[in-house]
């Protein structure tokens, strides 16, 4: 018998499991969320299709991961070539795409060092661990981190601990300790907060789990003012906000200040798992040996990284990305008018609409489930859907992404009962 005719292996004929459906595509899969039937096989610039053949107006991303958009030349061109030549000599040895994306992120922006990693929690991790080495040296081993309510930096046990998520604290106890919460845009929330175990504070410069929440830039420039008064380091988490979303490179830029820490990941790699953490140079602190990991640093990933960094930060991009967050945001605040919705808010091309009520899941389902062509939206909080385009979205894509979202608002409301106009 050839190879053509071997049967398939036992394991591709399992039996769903005790009350999960036999046509569930994800049946082999742990269950960490809840996905729709959809599958989807292909994608280009802000369109995905299914395996039906339909596309999809994708205003999610990856949760603004893709900010060239799906399977952008520039990236498929860039893993090509490296792919070709080196994959990853370890994180013991220097590579040329290492070495030049470091550089480039150095001269973009206002820190001296970077440490690459796999995402955004790892990259968070890396900015907590320099900052308490930092204090263990320099301030008599405080080791406190400072977050906010709402906020969010990742999934591992630490940063779950360190985001202000409703829930977290109780989901996987005993978590880990260290770290202390004041309230978003209240400084003497932060002022409170400080002990003598204080070592920094971590803040999302828009919060974005929380509904594309933007900081008040007095409040950023008097957190800036309080930090640098105390002597703690301003650790800002731009894992969502960074490498041009807000319309800027970074959102700090928007902001007017110097952090002395910030983490990156998300728009980055483009669609591909890479994050950084950038520092000053005084804070260049870490022994051989304390901090690292097996694919940090590696040239596959650094490649498309310097790619897309090369692409996202040129100034006629970065004028674009503004020309197309201003259409988004006219058309946003049309809608609000016209369906009696609550406001839209946000930075650049990352965006919220606020709902009257809970029916954001509602309005996502529906969306989804236009005919012929459908519309990709996030719904982070009950009364709330996220909009994360890919950068490269054109005036065209977003016209037609707002007359899909008016149908989707006018069927969720129809199924409401709540008569709403549409």
């Amino acid at each position: 018998m050839n190879a053509r005719t071997t049967p398939s292996p036992p394991h591709a004929a399992t039996p769903a499991p005790p009350g999960r459906p036999t046509n569930d595509p994800g049946r082999a899969l742990l269950t960490i969320t809840q996905r729709p039937d959809t599958v989807f096989v292909d994608g280009r610039g802000s369109w995905l299709v299914d395996e039906q053949g339909k596309r999809h107006l994708d205003l999610v991303q990856g949760w603004a991961v893709n900010s060239l958009g799906h399977s952008p030349a520039v990236i498929t061109h860039a893993l090509a070539v490296q792919a070709q030549r080196l994959l990853n000599p370890g994180p013991a040895y220097y590579n040329r795409p290492m070495i030049d994306l470091a550089e480039r992120l150095a001269d973009l922006t206002c820190f001296d060092r970077v440490f690459l990693a796999s995402s955004g929690a790892e990259a968070n991790e890396g900015a907590v661990k320099l900052a308490r080495r930092w204090g263990s040296r320099k301030r008599g081993g405080a080791h406190e981190i400072i977050g906010f309510e709402h906020g969010f930096h990742g999934r591992t046990l630490a940063m779950m601990s360190a985001s202000g998520k409703p829930g977290w604290s109780s989901l996987y106890p005993p978590m880990p300790a260290g770290f202390a919460k004041a309230r978003f845009n209240d400084i003497g929330s932060v002022e409170r907060a400080i002990s003598p175990h204080s070592v920094a504070v971590m803040i999302e410069l828009v919060q974005g789990e929380a509904g594309v929440v933007p900081a008040d830039p007095g409040f950023v420039r008097e957190l800036r003012a309080l930090t640098a008064e105390k002597g703690l380091l301003l650790i800002v988490d731009e894992v969502q906000t960074g490498i041009g979303r807000c319309g800027r490179g970074f959102a700090y830029e928007l902001y007017g200040v110097e952090p002395d820490v910030m983490t990156l990941a998300k728009g980055l790699g483009g669609g591909l798992p890479l994050a950084a953490m950038l520092c000053k140079e005084h804070l260049n602190c870490f022994e051989p040996g304390d901090q690292g990991g097996t694919f940090c640093g590696n040239p596959l990933m650094a490649a498309v990284g310097l790619a897309v960094v090369n692409e996202v930060c040129r100034t006629d991009f970065l004028e674009g990305v503004r020309a197309r967050a201003q259409q988004l945001s006219i058309a946003l605040q049309a809608i609000v008018r016209d369906h009696a919705l609550v406001a839209e808010r946000g930075a650049g091309l990352l965006r919220a609409l606020v709902l009257p009520d809970d029916r954001a899941d509602r309005v996502v389902a529906a969306a989804r489930d236009l005919q012929p062509v459908g519309l990709l939206l996030n719904a982070p909080r009950g009364h709330l859907l996220r909009l994360m385009p890919a950068l490269t979205i054109s005036e065209a894509e977003i016209d037609e992404a707002m007359r899909l979202l008016r149908r989707a608002l006018g069927d969720a409301n129809g199924a409401s009962g709540t008569g709403m106009p549409t």
